[in-house]
């Protein structure tokens, strides 16, 4: 199984930065894509940013050129570098790992998340 615990979320002023951590464990040799995600109260669950092992990313419109997502391949802690933060950017942050059952056909499920990290950005 691929266990993700986040970090690095706080309350930071518009115009400010922060860099949230997605530490993997467990099974992670069989994860193939690292996604953050966001959702705001009352709203649904949007993916911020994505980064495939071969390298490719992707982002929301909203973030594109703020956001930067990365990884640490030797520890196993994929990044999500935020600047230029504004108020819409609060919410609750949380990655999703998305498994190769090619690779890891032993594995229960596919899709694992987080718990989340708490962002909150003041005007």
């Amino acid at each position: 199984q691929v266990r993700l615990v986040e970090s690095g979320g706080a309350l930071v002023q518009a115009g400010g930065s922060l860099r949230l951590s997605c530490a993997a464990s467990g099974d992670t040799e069989c994860i193939s894509a690292m996604d953050w995600y966001r959702q705001a109260p009352g709203k649904s669950r949007e993916m911020v940013a994505g980064l495939h092992n071969g390298g490719s990313t992707d982002y929301a419109s909203s973030v594109k050129g703020r956001f930067t997502i990365s990884r640490d391949n030797a520890k196993n802690i994929w990044f999500l570098q935020m600047n230029n933060l504004k108020p819409e950017d609060t919410a609750t942050y949380l990655c999703n790992a998305e498994a190769d059952l090619d690779k890891c056909p032993d594995l229960i499920g596919s899709d694992y998340w987080g718990r989340g990290t708490q962002v909150t950005v003041s005007s």
